[in-house]
């Protein structure tokens, strides 16, 4: 997804402030407690230096630690929840994804691509029983849900090819996608399409249909797709009835971005 960002000298730049953030990012799954020389492993800096970001997360309020290891608070939600709030594009598109959820009867959902993640931005559920889907903030590997495919469907083949050697291709179910050449091409056949399907590649039982969101000069902003339960929908009635009703919402914002 290309972004126009404004040249920073780098004589402007707080690396402190970029060595911080590394270390919040080191929290995950894999490491919901980190020792001072954990984070130090995996940010690349000092043990001395990621001792005293740590202790300063824990001062600040956005960690805590038992004097060994640290976890980070629930207000770290801040920063996640700050950009939803400021951030133009998840309140332009809401309006929009909400018409097509409305039509459905399903859970539409708008995601963008952060470097080998697909992170979702903005959701509209139908007024039903149980909605299904990706909740806003959750992060998702991009080779394994449909808006990866429809968001990189807009790279071109350099830049594909520079992804893909980089991405960490992990199975989840029996149906992921692994194979770097099998990727490449569904890649290039959701080009051909302006649209993508998946089916069980993260959940069993579950399918995607997405299409890429572009603004006016052509450029791709993100993702626009819904998740499905297999028993409910075949291929061909997810294209005759639902992927219209996302290629309206994509084409009726594009003016707007």
């Amino acid at each position: 997804m290309a972004e126009h960002v404004f040249d920073i000298q780098r004589k402007d730049l707080i690396e402190g402030l970029g060595k911080g953030l590394r270390v919040i990012e080191a929290f995950d799954d894999d490491h919901p407690r980190l020792t001072a020389s954990e984070a130090a492993a995996l940010t690349g800096i000092t043990r001395t230096a990621a001792r005293r970001f740590l202790l300063s997360l824990c001062h600040f309020g956005y960690a805590a630690t038992d004097g060994k290891h640290f976890w980070l608070s629930p207000r770290v939600l801040r920063l996640g929840q700050s950009y939803l709030g400021a951030a133009r594009l998840p309140r332009l598109v809401q309006p929009f994804i909400q018409r097509a959820s409305m039509q459905s009867g399903e859970t539409v959902n708008m995601s963008v691509l952060d470097g080998h993640e697909v992170v979702y931005v903005a959701r509209s559920n139908p007024p039903r029983y149980v909605s299904i889907g990706y909740q806003v903030g959750v992060r998702v590997p991009a080779h394994v849900v449909t808006p990866g495919f429809a968001i990189l469907s807009t790279f071109d083949d350099a830049s594909l090819d520079g992804w893909i050697a980089e991405h960490e291709f992990t199975g989840f179910t029996s149906h992921t996608v692994v194979d770097r050449d099998v990727f490449r091409a569904n890649v290039h056949r959701a080009r051909e399409l302006g649209y993508w399907l998946t089916d069980q590649h993260l959940d069993t039982g579950l399918r995607g249909v997405a299409v890429p969101l572009k603004d006016r000069r052509g450029e791709c902003k993100g993702a626009i797709g819904m998740t499905l339960q297999v028993q409910s929908y075949g291929s061909e009635e997810i294209i005759e009835r639902l992927l219209p009703l996302l290629r309206e919402a994509a084409q009726s914002l594009r003016p707007l971005l």
